[in-house]
């Protein structure tokens, strides 16, 4: 099981880590809520109603990970051509940010805060690694997590297709983006043995 998710009786799926790989995971969900952002509650003193009347933003964030994570939501490759259909989908992607990008990112924090927590409680239940159990709800977080470190990660590498990803696995040692590569990768595995987990 090290390294690899197994599906558990009754649903849900279990994996074995140790310190180091929970430590990288852990390390990695707090960097991504952190480039996240706080909510809109958060930003205005914890005030709930604040954060459900609150607009999301209209403009693509600057930042190429949070452009992988929330990318627009109307873009035609072969409308780019055309001045005036690019113009519409750029209005039509500001309008659906605006009503949308708020629950995003407040599902996305969710997910990574579920990881958080389940790491914590698994590195309190001992030393030296141990066997990560989770129920089918929180596997669904973790695979949401997982798939957002990956798109964070591979924002960072400049990787936008699988072909990238092939190429970077051959980078040499001394490369400065060699670990995070690794990540890259074995995170998809552990993404991929989660998935199958989690089909009937």
């Amino acid at each position: 099981m090290p390294g690899t998710f197994e599906p558990l009786p009754g649903g849900g799926a279990a994996v074995a880590l140790d310190d180091v790989e929970i430590s990288i995971i852990r390390s990695l969900a707090v960097q991504l809520m952190e480039i996240i952002g706080p909510g809109p509650a958060e930003e205005s003193g914890g005030d709930p109603l604040a954060e459900l009347f609150a607009d999301g933003p209209s403009e693509p964030p600057s930042d190429p990970v949070l452009r992988r994570l929330f990318p627009d939501a109307y873009v035609d490759p072969e409308g780019a051509g055309r001045p005036e259909e690019a113009e519409e989908q750029r209005a039509y992607s500001a309008e659906f940010r605006r009503y949308t990008e708020n629950d995003l990112r407040a599902g996305k924090r969710d997910n990574a805060l579920a990881v958080i927590r389940s790491l914590d409680a698994l590195r309190a239940a001992g030393e030296g690694g141990a066997v990560l159990e989770l129920t089918p709800q929180e596997s669904q977080r973790w695979l949401g997590a997982l798939n957002d470190l990956r798109l964070a990660i591979g924002a960072r590498l400049e990787i936008t297709d699988e072909d990238d990803s092939d190429l970077l696995f051959h980078l040499p040692d001394e490369d400065p983006r060699k670990p995070m590569v690794m990540a890259y990768l074995w995170l998809g595995g552990l993404q991929e043995t989660l998935v199958s987990t989690l089909m009937p």
